[in-house]
């Protein structure tokens, strides 16, 4: 991970759902820090460069939130974001402090291809780990390159970085390599899955029926017409 990104924060002292639309309409957000005992502190952020901080940091972004002359660093973990119009409205920080050690969950990012007819399943998308406030790794990168049918990487297989250390289970199946399932063995699958399940489809009616319902029904018609 990179140094911090220093982002200057306002102390927030207006609230309700008010004071929060004025914030956002003056493109900035909305936070809240967390943490050691203290009583959280509410602030207000600069909207474009904290949001490019917290893309730039992933999921465990760290920034150097620069309070009324003293920086505070804060590790991000609850982003919030307008579901339609995709901008952040609020943010939750937890307060750390250098060399504190800190448990998070990192991302998991699957690279390479594997052998043909095969498929790759990420089992689990992220790690949990205990590392340093400011070394957070960003995310662990998982190879398949070439990997063959029955290829399987666990948490222990994973590189973690120096003062980095697994919380997870070593067993956690992280990537599993299976054999690629034809359009055909899957058809059979669903047909097996619906029938131990009592689903039953109609059959599809034929041409030849279908003109002979329709026959029978116009001479119907005419009978009841000529009574």
């Amino acid at each position: 991970m990179s140094a911090p990104e220093k982002i200057a924060a306002e102390p927030r002292t207006e609230f309700g759902k008010g004071a929060a639309r004025r914030i956002r309409r003056d493109d900035k957000i909305p936070a809240v820090i967390y943490g050691h005992g203290n009583e959280p502190v509410h602030v207000i952020l600069p909207g474009h460069q904290t949001m490019m901080a917290l893309k730039h940091g992933g999921a465990n972004a760290l920034l150097a939130l620069d309070i009324d002359g003293s920086e505070q660093l804060a590790l991000t973990k609850d982003v919030q974001v307008d579901p339609i119009r995709r901008v952040i409205e609020h943010v939750d920080f937890v307060a750390v402090t250098r060399g504190e050690k800190v448990t998070v969950d990192v991302p998991v990012h699957v690279v390479g291809d594997a052998a043909p007819e095969t498929l790759v399943v990420t089992e689990n998308a992220v790690v949990s780990v205990e590392a340093e406030a400011t070394h957070i790794p960003e995310y662990f990168e998982v190879s398949v390159e070439g990997a063959p049918i029955g290829t399987q990487i666990h948490a222990k297989d994973l590189d973690l970085p120096s003062g980095t250390t697994l919380l997870a289970d070593e067993e956690l199946l992280i990537v599993n390599v299976t054999q690629q399932i034809s359009a055909e063995a899957l058809e059979a699958e669903l047909e097996e899955a619906e029938a131990e399940a009592g689903i039953e489809h109609e059959a599809p009616e034929s041409e030849d029926a279908a003109e002979g319902a329709e026959a029978a029904a116009a001479d119907a018609a005419e009978g009841s017409d000529s009574e």
